[in-house]
């Protein structure tokens, strides 16, 4: 019972926190202290979640409503899921303590706070299913909230983006629901262990093979990958800072888990098949991404393109498709995780200090806010990959896959958008912090600074963390590779 409610637990609480939410909009205070000590339980319940997970020494299994599988909804998290519910909780956490001061009365009169907590309901939803009817509800419910959430109190010129941003989604969906139904249609079932356990007689079916390309399509969308990313850069940029750090965060890497789970797991026996299409892909997000961080001035935007570019290389390990490069792909989604949030909160920081985000009007912030300087190098090494830090290491583990499986091609275009990635990180530094000042800022106060910053500091100290200590994350991403691959049909079928 106790492991049940725990494996519950971070998909109900978020969802009757909404509804406490939701109650107690009205005053900001009420708001705030209800997002922030929320998502510090949902953080508390997600470590409770993982720490179950390795004491039991393999997934745990909750069959909603007492039917199993295939006829009932089965959550099962192992070490993967367990993980990035954990990291979505720290995110979580961390978003609330910026939107505490940065969120005004009118959003929080609107009901941010709920919203974000459905927001993460479905996130939750998505990385514990072991349902793929079910992965598709949850993912409409992170749309659903998403969309609220990128249009909630903006002026009109938000909603282009924002209505892009639903309808290439949309489509998504449509892709992923048909892919469904052509599956089930040839398998009868829709639980992945089932699914996976039939397709060990169907091999390369072409009914298999079609359903297994509109998913790919599917889940391409979702996680940004080339050509398909287009609906991201538009939208994230002109949301506030704590959505925009949530969103470019996470929701991608949901879209990234879906991959790993269908294409690493149920459907990994046809990595004859997608290998060289993740590869390309992979390759192909790399560089568009890196260079249209390169062409922009304004912060979130360069940002907005590196989630793409950063994308690229997760998808490496899928193209590969060995256990160390799955694990590697892990470590470097979990880095890019943290980072990628931190960069936009500092985003939010630089722009509520400077008064804009457009590099050719920042300056003098050096001066301004040396801790603030300090706080953002981090994540942007980080994402640049210089040692000691998270994002070192990370790109150290897929190279490394990359020369073993003599990728030389790949090696050496990773190398260069390393290279370009650092140079976008260089510029944000240079003309923010430190050239002069072209026009003064307004001080802010020291409460509200310190609700700004403070997240900032929590997610650079986990980066250097991770960087000065990488040996238990590599060995979580190792397991949780592992276990992932166990799934696969190819390995079904050959075990006694």
């Amino acid at each position: 019972m106790m492991e049940s409610a725990l494996v519950a637990l971070p998909v109900i609480l978020p969802l009757g926190l909404a509804l406490v939410a939701w109650m107690g909009r009205r005053s900001p205070v009420v708001s705030r202290s209800i997002l922030i000590a929320g998502t510090a339980l949902i953080l508390a319940a997600a470590v409770a979640l993982f720490l179950a997970v390795r004491a039991a020494g393999g997934p745990l299994r909750l069959d909603l409503g007492g039917w199993e599988r295939p006829v009932g909804i089965t959550f099962k998290v192992d070490l993967l899921s367990a993980l990035l519910v954990v990291v979505s909780a720290t995110v979580a956490f961390a978003g609330a303590l910026f939107a505490a001061g940065e969120i005004g009365r009118l959003l929080w009169a609107k009901g941010y706070g709920t919203f974000s907590f459905l927001l993460f309901t479905g996130i939750h939803g998505a990385f514990l299913t072991n349902d793929l009817f079910n992965l598709f509800v949850w993912f409409e419910v992170m749309l659903m909230s998403s969309f609220a959430m990128l249009v909630l109190g903006r002026r009109r010129h938000v909603f282009e983006g924002a209505t892009q941003y639903v309808v290439i989604n949309m489509v998504s969906s449509f892709f992923f629901l048909t892919g469904l139904g052509i599956l089930y249609g040839k398998t009868g079932h829709l639980n992945l262990e089932e699914v996976a356990a039939r397709l060990v007689a169907s091999g390369s079916d072409p009914v298999i093979l079609s359903s297994a390309t509109l998913l790919l399509i599917a889940f391409g969308i979702k996680a940004g990958v080339f050509p398909l990313y287009f609906w991201l850069p538009p939208a994230y940029p002109n949301t506030g800072y704590a959505t925009a750090a949530v969103f470019g965060g996470l929701l991608t890497k949901v879209g990234v888990y879906a991959l790993f789970r269908v294409f690493g797991g149920a459907f990994g026996f046809l990595s004859g098949y997608t290998s060289g299409i993740f590869l390309l892909v992979g390759v192909a997000t790399m560089i568009a991404g890196v260079l249209g961080a390169a062409s922009q001035f304004h912060v979130r935007r360069i940002l907005s393109f590196h989630i793409v570019s950063q994308i690229g290389y997760i998808l490496l390990g899928l193209g590969l498709m060995t256990q160390g490069a799955i694990a590697a792909a892990l470590f470097y989604t979990v880095h890019h995780i943290f980072v990628k949030t931190n960069l936009f909160l500092a985003a939010g920081a630089i722009a509520s200090t400077g008064r804009t985000e457009d590099l050719a009007k920042l300056g003098g912030l050096l001066k301004a806010t040396p801790l603030l300087a300090i706080l953002f190098l981090i994540p942007a090494l980080s994402l640049g990959g210089i040692p000691p830090l998270s994002g070192f290491f990370a790109k150290f583990l897929l190279i490394r896959e990359a020369m073993r499986e003599e990728a030389w091609i790949v090696t050496a275009i990773a190398l260069l958008v390393g290279v370009v990635t650092l140079f976008s990180m260089t510029k944000i530094w240079s003309e923010a912090f430190w050239k002069d000042s072209p026009r003064k800022g307004g001080p802010l106060s020291l409460c509200r600074r310190s609700l700004l910053l403070l997240p900032v500091a929590f997610l650079g100290l986990l980066t250097l963390l991770i960087g000065l200590f990488p040996g238990s994350l590599i060995s979580l991403a190792d397991e949780a590779a592992r276990q992932l691959l166990a799934t696969n049909p190819a390995t079904l079928s050959t075990s006694p």
